[in-house]
């Protein structure tokens, strides 16, 4: 991955995390890693936690940054969830998968879409 790819996806994680605090979540883990993989955001809402994937891009040439979460990311990214909860003593009443997109601009605010329970 080139440092520009890398710099966006920082930059499209922090302005994830901040909008998903304004809305209430609270952050418990952020680039959470182990051997099989990265999860972007670990984050509860109330009783619940959510496990967010964060899509970042610079227009919209390929899609909705959405578009870049297949079935094969949505399969890892339960399987980390799992790990995730195995390894931490938090037992939520329920769990849900979301995805927020971030759509950079040339100029002003990035376009961010919180995409709930989105698999």
């Amino acid at each position: 991955m080139t440092t520009q790819r890398r710099a966006v996806g920082a930059y499209g994680e922090r302005v994830a995390a901040q909008h998903l605090q304004e809305q209430g979540l609270v952050i418990l883990d952020r680039n959470w890693r182990c051997a099989d993989g990265e999860v972007d955001l670990v984050l509860r809402d109330g009783d619940d936690i959510v496990f967010c994937e964060v899509k970042t891009r610079r227009g919209d040439r390929f899609g909705p940054p959405a578009a870049a979460v297949t079935y094969r990311k949505v399969r890892k990214l339960r399987q980390l969830a799992l790990r995730w909860l195995a390894e931490t003593a938090v037992r939520p009443r329920e769990i849900r998968f979301d995805v927020v997109e971030v759509l950079a601009q040339p100029q002003g605010a990035s376009q961010i879409t919180h995409i709930r329970s989105a698999f």
